[in-house]
């Protein structure tokens, strides 16, 4: 196991923790309570939009780009 290769993704694990606290927090600031379904729903697209964003903007861990 090549520890350099995960201990290189724990950054952006807690980038993406923090990322879905302040969505739930605007979205329950904005909306009030929403509701479960509405704050999963947020939570989902910002996990998934998450990795998209990182390789744009050209952050992306190498772990991510190399397979072996």
């Amino acid at each position: 196991m090549n520890w350099h290769r995960h201990l290189e993704l724990v950054p952006h694990y807690l980038a993406n923790l923090v990322l879905v606290l302040l969505a739930v927090g605007a979205l329950r600031r904005v909306a009030g309570d929403p509701g479960t379904p509405v704050e999963l729903a947020a939570v989902v697209a910002v996990v998934l939009a998450y990795p998209s964003v990182v390789r744009r903007l050209g952050v992306a861990p190498s772990a991510w780009e190399d397979p072996g």
